[in-house]
């Protein structure tokens, strides 16, 4: 077995030792099992305490070996890593940092998701860039991966994504390219090195992403992908970039509608200025040797002088 290996299988290693496990998985050998077993008699004490104590086997051994009676998998460090070791819950579930992750967990369960299936969703949303969102994503998505349910994890943060990185999976094809016709979910949703848990990456970098998620479709794929998951967790874009966006936006428009009512209150006044001078040509035309039609022309002319 290597470093990276992915741990499983209740029904094989629930009724199996801590140090048949460890030997099988090359963490122990025979003839050291044998003395941890005879100190172990000597001294009352349970395997895992008596191999750390005599130095043969270390505490992550033993969360390890328990990892796999309990069927709580996770990912052995090694030198190559299978994923960022940004995602502390994948590497280290009992860490501090694992522990305040799976407490976070036990309270979704109890206050967001329900026995009824009516709230299988979640995103994780922030102000701005630099706040964890992404990382308490990724983190969150293990811990439910590993209670053994289906797991769907999405970036939806289509302007700079990171769950692919964080995973290690690429990411030529994903949400946007989904929500635009490219692809089918399957080409899009991908299996990660965690089990349990899949991954549909952001995509490619579109022009439109606000637009994107915002469409019909998208809510049509979000609904249809949490049917076939157990839980859903979405990476959300960052509240004030988009904010930022359509302030920018908002303000362009409001640039083009002043500089439109400018030419709108120019062409009135234009247009008032003109009917006062046609009221005084014609109250002054009458008292100059013109005649009617003269008269009438000169002051239509005057009149519509701006559709000139």
């Amino acid at each position: 077995m290597t470093p990276v290996t992915m741990l499983s299988t209740k029904v094989r290693n629930a009724d199996r030792s801590i140090g048949a496990i460890l030997i099988d998985a090359g963490r122990l050998t025979p003839q050291d099992a044998e003395r941890i077993i005879n100190f172990q008699k000597q001294s009352d004490l349970r395997f895992g305490e008596a191999g750390i104590e005599l130095g043969l086997i270390s505490e992550g051994d033993v969360l390890y070996a328990l990892s796999l009676q309990f069927d709580y998998p996770y990912l052995q460090p090694g030198p190559n890593k299978p994923i960022s070791p940004e995602v502390v819950a994948a590497y280290k579930p009992f860490s501090p940092e694992g522990e305040g992750l799976r407490a976070l967990r036990s309270q979704l369960q109890l206050r967001w998701f329900d026995a009824k299936g009516a709230n299988t969703s979640l995103a994780i949303v922030g102000a701005s860039r630099g706040e964890g969102r992404s990382y308490l994503a990724a983190n969150l998505a293990v811990t439910f991966a590993q209670l053994g349910e289906r797991t769907l994890l999405i970036d939806a943060d289509m302007r700079t994504p990171r769950q692919h990185k964080l995973f290690k999976i690429e990411n030529q094809t994903g949400l946007s390219n989904l929500l635009v016709g490219d692809c089918k979910p399957s080409e899009a949703v991908r299996k990660t090195n965690v089990q349990n848990l899949a991954l549909l990456p952001a995509g490619m970098i579109p022009p439109n992403p606000a637009e994107l998620l915002g469409s019909k479709r998208c809510a049509e794929y979000f609904s249809t992908l949490s049917e076939h998951f157990d839980w859903v967790v979405i990476d959300s874009p960052p509240v004030l970039a988009v904010a930022d966006q359509a302030k920018r936006a908002l303000a362009e428009q409001t640039r083009e509608e002043r500089q439109c009512m400018a030419k709108r209150v120019r062409g009135e006044r234009l247009k008032e200025a003109l009917s006062t001078l046609a009221d005084k040509v014609r109250h002054l035309a009458t008292r100059i040797d013109l005649s009617v039609s003269q008269r009438r022309q000169l002051v239509f002319d005057i009149a519509h002088a701006d559709r000139a």
